[in-house]
C-alpha cells in the first residue's frame, strides 16, 4: 500500500486547508486510516482517524470542532478539512493507515504504512 499526501501549504491564522492522501496498493486489505502531525521539536501527535467500512471517526481534542475527516471509498482518498486554524497547528501532517483493528488508533505504531508527509504553516 501506498499513501500520497497532498494540500499543505502557507495560511493565515483563521483560514483553511483541506490535506488529502490517496491510497494505493491493496487497499482492499485496509481498515482504517488516520492523519497524525509533527511539529518543530515536538513528538508526533494524532490528530484524527476514520475507518474505511462504517465510517467510525474520532479526534484529538485540539482538533476537535475544527478539523473533519471524511473519506471517498470510491478514489480511495481520505481528507482533512482544518478549518480556524491557528499558528499551532503548524507541523508535517502525515497520513497512515492500518490493516486490522487496532484498540490504540491514536498510537502511530498501530499503523502499517506512512505517507511522505506535507507541511503546514499558519502564520498569525
Amino acid at each position: 500500500v501506498q499513501l500520497q499526501a497532498s494540500g499543505g501549504g502557507l495560511v493565515q491564522a483563521g483560514g483553511s486547508l483541506r490535506l488529502s492522501c490517496a491510497a494505493s496498493g491493496r487497499i482492499v486489505s485496509l481498515y482504517g486510516m488516520a492523519w497524525f502531525r509533527q511539529a518543530p521539536g515536538k513528538e508526533r501527535e494524532f490528530v484524527a482517524r476514520i475507518t474505511w467500512g462504517v465510517g467510525i471517526t474520532d479526534y484529538a481534542d485540539s482538533a476537535k470542532g475544527r478539523f473533519t475527516i471524511s473519506r471517498d471509498n470510491a478514489q480511495a482518498t481520505v481528507f482533512l478539512q482544518m478549518n480556524n486554524l491557528k499558528p499551532e497547528d503548524t507541523a508535517v501532517y502525515y497520513c497512515a493507515a492500518s490493516r486490522n483493528y487496532r484498540g490504540s488508533y491514536y498510537l502511530g505504531n498501530s499503523y502499517d504504512y506512512w505517507g511522505q508527509g506535507t507541511q503546514v504553516t499558519v502564520s498569525s
